[in-house]
């Protein structure tokens, strides 16, 4: 059973940004901080952890993975790169990545993308309490082959993004000593899959107009806690705006064996 403590908040969140955010101690097995840990967000590369976890899913016991996917899981989860989502996704059958994954972890508001868009990985949804139960299970689950090569290519980010938008936002900046980062930014201008992202389907269970810029990973030694912080801004906000936020509201949080402001 995961403890709560009950901490109050003290993170300040700018006018026009909606925030979800959870901290996770591994060491004690408590949440040290939650807000809207469970309000539902557009994923934008962040669902790229699921994709590359169903497709070692099956690889057991050797865990082979060839040489041209390995190259493709390197530039998706250290540059998250789209073309590589984009082969996996129509590879691996699409939603149905997600459906198999929220049954394999437990993940409780995790769904695919509207139905009128099946072909839009970044729009599955995804919630700051589900991202930690992903990395909760990479780090203390996951057979040691998946999450030797999942992990270690989490810690070894490059600096920008195979787009060119620089990544060291958040977790990045704020711990940048010991981390391991899957970021995911949609919407601003000039990003992959801008103006497409600015069309919203009917019966959207998320927001999908606003710019989206997303920061989660592990900080401290050992991977010792487990960051999720979703944050959306009002369309046309500059990517370096969201970025100085995200990282300022990052620098807020409690993160124990990094910083703890208790």
């Amino acid at each position: 059973m995961t403890l709560r403590d009950d901490r109050p908040e003290i993170v300040a969140i700018p006018a026009g940004v909606t925030a979800g955010y959870a901290v996770f101690d591994r060491s004690t097995g408590r949440f040290v901080q939650q807000h809207n840990a469970d309000h539902r967000f557009r994923s934008a590369s962040v669902v790229k952890l699921l994709i590359a976890l169903d497709y070692l899913w099956d690889r057991a016991p050797e865990y082979d993975v060839p040489a041209a996917d390995r190259a493709r899981l390197d530039v998706m989860l250290r540059s998250s790169d789209d073309d590589a989502a984009s082969y996996y996704w129509d590879e691996l059958g699409g939603a149905t990545i997600v459906d198999r994954m929220v049954r394999r972890l437990g993940l409780t508001h995790t769904a695919g993308p509207p139905a009128t868009h099946p072909g839009f990985w970044g729009y599955v949804a995804i919630t700051a309490a589900d991202t930690v139960r992903i990395y909760r299970y990479l780090l203390d689950g996951a057979p040691a082959p998946v999450r030797t090569l999942v992990m270690g290519l989490l810690h070894r980010p490059t600096r920008l993004g195979t787009d060119g938008f620089d990544q060291f936002f958040g977790i990045a900046s704020a711990c940048p000593e010991d981390f391991s980062i899957k970021q995911g930014w949609s919407g601003f201008l000039g990003s992959s899959g801008y103006g497409s992202d600015r069309v919203e389907p009917r019966d959207s269970a998320v927001d999908l107009r606003s710019d989206a810029l997303h920061t989660t990973g592990t900080a401290g030694p050992a991977d010792r806690t487990v960051v999720a912080l979703y944050t959306l801004h009002p369309p046309g906000t500059p990517y370096e705006k969201a970025y100085a936020e995200v990282t300022r509201m990052t620098e807020s949080l409690t993160v124990p064996g990094v910083r703890d402001r208790r």
